[in-house]
């Protein structure tokens, strides 16, 4: 098998409104599209040549998780992303730090999802 790409990361959420204000309204996300109807979706954020997706689809058995995954989003200006989170204050799991490769931190979504704003050093 030969992997060329990432397809798409998902995450499960339980309330598509509060869901969709935290990626839409805090993270400033546009959502590309949207599949299901009723009271279950799968709404698609597309960023880059990656697409990123919240869900209610399968409540039974995709739970969100504190200790599931964590997706990183590269963000343009490091910084101005921390203060636009810090002014809606957005508690931080992993405070603002600096690597050998990267700036990075950690919150989580209203689900306690995790993610990471990212930013490669040049």
């Amino acid at each position: 098998m030969q992997i060329a790409e990432i397809a798409f990361i998902g995450y499960p959420v339980t309330d598509l409104d509060r869901a969709r204000d935290f990626y839409e309204g805090v993270l400033g996300l546009s959502p590309s599209r949207t599949f299901g109807g009723g009271d279950r979706l799968w709404i698609e954020y597309d960023l880059g040549p990656t697409t990123f997706a919240i869900s209610n689809m399968a409540k039974e058995n995709w739970k969100p998780s504190p200790d599931g995954p964590n997706v990183a989003f590269e963000v343009v200006d490091f910084d101005a992303a921390i203060a636009e989170l810090k002014a809606k204050q957005i508690s931080f799991e992993l405070e603002p730090m600096e690597s050998p490769v990267c700036w990075m931190a950690v919150i989580a979504d209203p689900d306690g999802n995790k993610l990471t704003v990212h930013k490669r050093h040049s």
